[in-house]
């Protein structure tokens, strides 16, 4: 699907952070009450790889709704800038998780089961879905899309929704110190989750506008991710 068929089965959803205006995406099914599926992007935004997610799961029955973490007029042009602005997040991970938690909102308003829902997320987006349980927000499970899974020197927090992380075996941008970490993490809470490799794929396997795509690997994931919300949604 192109993105001109995206931006006609998706709604542009307007709200704010204070001052700073942020602009969303639900699902045209809005308002029938289904389970949710909030969907965190890349770190360039509301990318292609993101509409196709969430036509992807209007037609599997969610009500899908894509946040805007940086905001109008701070969307990232190249990836210097999106580098620059997701380390921030990154860093700043009680920001990240307040606009994470500001869109959940915009889920809710959007119809969705305030009693069904979850959080996905691709790349920066996947360390947001990450951010999503360390911070509680009430969801019944994350997805972490090849995500980063480092969360800095902060103490380990409770860990009580489920966690099924996608990651491409060659991917070169998390190391294996963070994936020590995040094992131990999720250990010590004692989660239910769930880590998955794949073979032959980089970093942004699952994105077909990227070189590292693997579009076997990446229909793999997919069926993964559905199972996983059909698991702990219906």
């Amino acid at each position: 699907m192109n993105s001109a068929m995206h931006a006609q089965s998706l709604q542009k959803v307007v709200y704010t952070d204070g001052s700073q205006q942020l602009n969303g995406w639900v699902t045209a099914n809005k308002g029938m009450a289904k389970p949710g599926v909030l969907i965190l992007p890349a770190w360039m935004g509301a990318d292609d790889e993101a509409r196709q997610a969430a036509s992807d799961l209007e037609k599997q029955g969610y009500i899908a709704f894509i946040a805007d973490i940086y905001g109008e007029g701070n969307v990232p042009q190249n990836s210097e800038q999106a580098s620059k602005i997701a380390t921030h997040y990154k860093t700043d991970f009680k920001a990240y998780q307040h606009r994470i938690a500001l869109a959940l909102e915009q889920l809710k308003k959007a119809g969705a089961q305030t009693d069904r829902l979850a959080v996905i997320g691709y790349c920066f987006g996947g360390t947001g879905a990450l951010e999503a349980a360390r911070a509680q927000l009430p969801v019944r499970g994350v997805v972490s899309i090849h995500g980063g899974l480092a969360k800095g020197t902060r103490p380990d927090e409770k860990l009580s929704t489920r966690i099924l992380v996608l990651h491409g075996a060659d991917d070169a941008s998390v190391s294996e110190t963070d994936i020590r970490n995040f094992t131990q993490e999720v250990n010590h809470s004692k989660a239910d989750w769930q880590m998955i490799y794949y073979a032959n794929s980089k970093h942004t396997f699952t994105n077909p506008a990227s070189a590292d795509y693997n579009k076997l690997m990446s229909q793999r994931s997919w069926q993964h991710t559905l199972l996983f919300l059909e698991e702990i949604l219906k």
